[in-house]
């Protein structure tokens, strides 16, 4: 008796709890009533001892970069600040010369591509407070030479230095040309799917610039209208290679400064269709080290390359069955040995190699993945990393000795840790968040992790929040064709078991990705939250094919993207649809470019569990995307057509039974509206109803103004209308 008059207080104590907190809007999701605070462009200065960030003043709109102590966390100083410059009202970003005794300033940009972008840059010299453009004309990637007395950069598709000290300008390439031939910039492909941008490097005698020249004259061209607001719509043209067509033609130039001179890179092996995914200097300013990747990429190449003496030495070369993934965590040591990450024994490990390529140890082993490699601390002979060791869906850092042994987890809290180290290694900055914890920035000492001091911790934001219905992630794994997945599902806040709910399941399930992470929230996390306050339970599993649980698990659906993975929710929603609380004749799936993809085959292939699904920006067929990606799991149409069909959502239009909502960006440059015009006329062709929706002039995010409330108040209400239990619509 007393048992039950407990429990019947504590279900009364919740209820009411819950019914005194607030329902929070779409608006406020994007208005930034949930923002959380953090630190903008940290950076550690060469002491170890101090760290840079860049600060906005909301009231002056002004920016400034100010200097903070390490060990007292108090502010030293303001390095910088646009309030005492005529020229620039506000910067977004900034780089340090080397010495620091300079910074690189940017200001008012403009976009081009998912990373890249064109911009005014200022040199600011710190101890004159003195302000110099680099170039009245926009420019791309400033970068100083190590000794800070000169800035190469990227104009009209050619490399240009100026010397600070004389004021001069030097054109160092002269064949540069839009849609032909672009010098020291990557082209779209290599952008999206290599994710880097500025493709030259100074050496460390400041006397050498290599870089990449990217020959796209064959490369098939690209258009898209662009409507804007005048009375006829102009055209967006450039090279974009689809699966199985032409790339772009890569080449490796060095130009010597000294001689005025560029000279070509040859090689011993003869490469017939590649890529350069990677180049850097080593600690011998002479040599370069150079990655190279055939076109299937499964055989990824490391040279050392010395310009002086002509000489070219293959040190590296890793193959799979599959495709090799390519490193930014090279790192090369004082006696010109190398670390290196890599996949090979079927988990992502660091390891250690001598200058001649020979392998001395693999330094981390175990059936988990590194997932972030932060520094070498030569004088510690320590590395440094973060690892899912603590289990797949928490991030932890560590520090091992460069012999394999000492392993010391250095974050305790479960969930998600991050670092960032001071130039000696002294300390890190540690950032930590779960599902239920928002960011917070610590001190911690290097050697143990030992707490210094906090730094910032949200916990406004935890306060506005408690005033709100929110429901807690619940994570689990759910056994599913063979292998346990893992899943969260938010509920209700007034949740009770003897009542049924729609479900909504999300995903993105593309390869190596990874949605089920204990950490804090995006945009699309608190969207969900507001749908749990409405009535819906959301539950999210990562299939086959998604990250950090091995090679053999991501890699299962080479050439067949989209099979498993499918496969795998369909089976998820029939599991879950069994649970007592839910209503199995409302279940929902929705995502994004692959996740819409995903569910648009859901809502075909899973028309007897799934009754209707969103999908964004979707990726319809592999044949319409880019070489890069698409043949790095999928090889190319002439060789698997099968893999790029067989998986194709317009090619079974017939088989929609369910509501189906369709919506994409007329300017998507990366997954093209091509992909959903041609899933429309398959299923009016079919003669299937659907609702649909293009966002003129949007790009793969869909956003701008007013335009992702519109997006989510419309997705929001076709839940309502298709999943939903007679709620009423927003306006």
């Amino acid at each position: 008796m007393k048992t039950s008059l407990i429990y019947l207080f504590s279900c009364f104590f919740v209820f009411t709890a819950t019914s005194q907190k607030a329902s929070f809007s779409l608006d406020q999701i994007w208005d930034g009533s949930f923002r959380t605070q953090g630190l903008t462009a940290l950076h550690s200065m060469n002491n170890g001892q101090q760290y840079s960030v860049l600060n906005f003043d909301r009231l002056t709109r002004s920016t400034s970069i100010d200097l903070h102590d390490y060990k007292t966390l108090s502010k030293v100083k303001t390095i910088a600040n646009s309030k005492t410059m005529d020229a620039i009202p506000y910067f977004s970003n900034y780089i340090f010369s080397e010495d620091e005794r300079k910074a690189i300033l940017e200001t008012n940009t403009e976009p081009i591509y998912r990373h890249s972008v064109l911009g005014h840059y200022y040199v600011y010299d710190i101890n004159s407070e003195s302000l110099e453009i680099i170039s009245e004309d926009k420019i791309q990637e400033p970068t100083f030479s190590p000794d800070g007395t000169k800035v190469a950069y990227g104009l009209n598709n050619n490399l240009f230095i100026k010397d600070l000290r004389t004021g001069t300008t030097k054109q160092i390439t002269f064949d540069g040309e839009k849609n032909k031939i672009i010098n020291g910039i990557t082209d779209w492909v290599y952008e999206e799917e290599f994710a880097f941008v500025r493709a030259f490097e100074w050496n460390a005698g400041s006397d050498t610039i290599a870089f990449i020249r990217f020959d796209e004259s064959q490369v098939p061209e690209f258009s898209m209208d662009i409507y804007g607001t005048d009375l006829y719509q102009t055209q967006e043209v450039f090279k974009y290679p689809k699966a199985g067509e032409k790339n772009a033609i890569v080449s490796l130039h060095f130009y010597n400064l000294n001689a005025n001179q560029t000279s070509a890179v040859a090689l011993s092996k003869n490469y017939q269709d590649f890529y350069i995914p990677r180049i850097k200097w080593t600690n011998d300013s002479t040599v370069l080290s150079a990655q190279y990747l055939n076109r299937h990429q499964n055989t990824l190449d490391l040279w050392l390359i010395n310009p002086k003496e002509s000489k070219a030495d293959l040190v590296l070369s890793e193959q799979d069955d599959a495709y090799v993934k390519v490193t930014d965590n090279l790192t090369f040591l004082d006696d010109h040995s190398f670390i290196w990450t890599s996949d090979k024994d079927g988990f992502n490990h660091i390891y250690h190699y001598t200058k001649e390529g020979k392998l001395k140890n693999q330094i981390t082993k175990g059936d988990w993945e590194v997932t972030n490699y932060y520094g070498y601390n030569e004088s510690a002979h320590s590395i440094y990393y973060q690892s899912v060791e603590n289990g797949s869906t928490n991030r932890d850092v560590y520090s091992i000795r460069l012999n394999g042994k000492k392993k010391k987890r250095l974050s305790l809290a479960e969930g998600t840790s991050d670092a960032s180290f001071s130039a000696d290694f002294t300390y890190f900055i540690k950032t930590y968040s779960n599902a239920s914890t928002p960011p917070k920035y610590t001190l911690n000492d290097s050697k143990t992790g030992r707490l210094l001091k906090n730094i910032k911790d949200n916990s406004a934001l935890l306060k506005t929040l408690s005033n709100y219905k929110f429901s807690n992630k619940e994570f689990s794994t759910l056994n599913v064709n063979g292998n346990d997945l893992n899943m969260w599902m938010l509920k209700p806040a007034d949740f009770e078991a003897a009542k049924t709910y729609p479900l909504l399941m999300f995903q993105y399930s593309g390869p190596g990705s990874q949605k089920v992470a204990n950490s804090w929230f995006s945009s699309r996390d608190y969207w969900h939250q507001y749908l749990a306050q409405q009535g819906y339970i959301v539950a999210c599993v990562d299939g086959r094919g998604t990250g950090f649980k091995g090679a053999d698990f991501k890699k299962v659906t080479y050439l067949n993207l989209v099979k498993f993975e499918t496969e795998d929710q369909i089976q998820a929603a029939k599991q879950i649809s069994k649970l007592p609380y839910i209503d199995a004749s409302r279940i929902g799936i929705w995502g994004w470019s692959f996740g819409a993809h995903m569910s648009t085959n859901c809502l075909l292939k899973g028309n007897d569990i799934f009754k209707m699904a969103i999908a964004v920006a979707p990726v319809t067929s592999w044949r319409f995307y880019d070489t890069i990606y698409t043949e790095r799991f999928m090889r190319t149409p002439q060789e698997n057509p099968n893999g790029y069909d067989d998986n194709s959502p317009f090619n079974y239009p017939e088989l929609l039974k369910g509501d189906y909502l369709l919506v994409h960006g007329s300017g998507d440059d990366n997954v093209h509206v091509q992909h959903t015009m041609r899933m429309v006329e398959a299923l009016i062709q079919a003669d299937k109803q659907f609702d649909w929706a293009i966002y003129p002039d949007k790009t793969h995010g869909i956003y701008g103004g007013n335009t992702t409330m519109h997006l989510y108040t419309k997705m929001t209400n076709f839940l309502h209308e298709k999943l939903g239990d007679k709620r009423n619509n927003l306006n």
